[in-house]
Order: C-alpha cells, then sequence, then structure tokens
C-alpha cells in the first residue's frame, strides 16, 4: 500500500499568525475571521510567576496568539490591515 503525501497540500499547516493585545481587537478580529471563513485557534498567552507578583496593579493585561492555516495567511493578512493592538507574526 502507497503512503499518502500530504507535503503539497495545505493540510494541517498551522501557523502562529499574529498576536493581539486588546480583548476588543480580539472580538473585531474574530469576527472578521469567521465572516471570511478561515478558520483559527486562539492561544490565551499566561504570566510568568514573576509577572504576577510584580505587575499586580490591576491593568490586567491580555494577550492572545492567533493561529491559522497556512493557505489562509494571506487573505487573512490583507483583511487585518488597520486594527489596533494587532502585531502579524
Amino acid at each position: 500500500m502507497a503512503a499518502i503525501d500530504f507535503n503539497e497540500l495545505f493540510f494541517n499547516h498551522e501557523i502562529p499568525f499574529c498576536k493581539v493585545y486588546s480583548m476588543e481587537s480580539k472580538d473585531k478580529l474574530e469576527k472578521l475571521l469567521l465572516s471570511n471563513r478561515i478558520s483559527f485557534f486562539i492561544e490565551w498567552q499566561e504570566k510568568g510567576l514573576w509577572e504576577r507578583f510584580f505587575h499586580n496593579d490591576g491593568s490586567e493585561k491580555n494577550v492572545f496568539t492567533i493561529r491559522i492555516n497556512e493557505a489562509d495567511s494571506v487573505l487573512a493578512r490583507n483583511l487585518i490591515e488597520g486594527i489596533d493592538s494587532i502585531q502579524i507574526a
């Protein structure tokens, strides 16, 4: 039986696409990706031990990493132009 070669297809080629630094931008990006049928995964960045001790002033800063399929990266780059608090990886 011959092995299936998936290297030429964009099957399970998930890449870290961007980092989002605010909840408003994350919500806006989610709606934009969903409306354009781009599947994504959101990783919530955990705070380190020292960051929890020394940055406990009440100003919680959320950082999210958005991961998408490599095949959708060009379309997604064009869609997120102009959205604040987003850094493309």
